[in-house]
């Protein structure tokens, strides 16, 4: 079987077999139904710090409703902020210990909507994953597409 670059990233089995379906790994991106596949893709390739964590916060943002903890809502929006420029690397740094409990935040929030009512849960996981899929394509496509070319996926 022939190995692709995204299986040499290590890449999970699920979206490695997304990508095959796919023409191209260009139209895989522009049709990825996942934000998180490519978020981690644009981690790989290597894309711009501010740009990538603008992203993840911007992805962070759209389950906000569902974080309890002030922190966590903190976090999201110093990601936010220092992918807008508006607080340096320090700050961010002072920052990412509540990241990472806005990330644990998240999941948890999902854990119990999930316990609730699991189908509603499904889909609304579901529609999630495309809200922050169409993200990702609106901060990350033109460095993407240039990193695609330089990776030669």
């Amino acid at each position: 079987m022939k190995t692709t670059k995204l299986e040499k990233f290590n890449s999970c089995r699920e979206a490695v077999e997304y990508v095959k379906t796919q023409k191209s790994a260009i139209l895989a991106w522009r049709h990825c139904p996942r934000g998180d596949w490519m978020l981690w893709i644009a981690s790989k390739l290597k894309i711009d710090k501010r740009l990538l964590t603008l992203a993840k916060g911007k992805c962070a943002e759209t389950v906000l409703h569902l974080m309890k903890d002030q922190r966590s809502k903190d976090a999201v929006k110093a990601a936010i902020d220092y992918g807008e420029g508006n607080i340096n690397d320090e700050q961010l740094r002072n920052a990412a210990a509540y990241a990472a409990y806005a990330a644990y935040a998240a999941a948890a929030a999902y854990a119990a909507a999930a316990d609730a009512d699991a189908a509603a849960d499904a889909a609304a996981k579901k529609t999630n994953q495309l809200a922050t899929a169409n993200i990702c394509r609106e901060y990350l496509t033109k460095e993407v597409l240039k990193a695609y070319k330089k990776y030669k996926l």
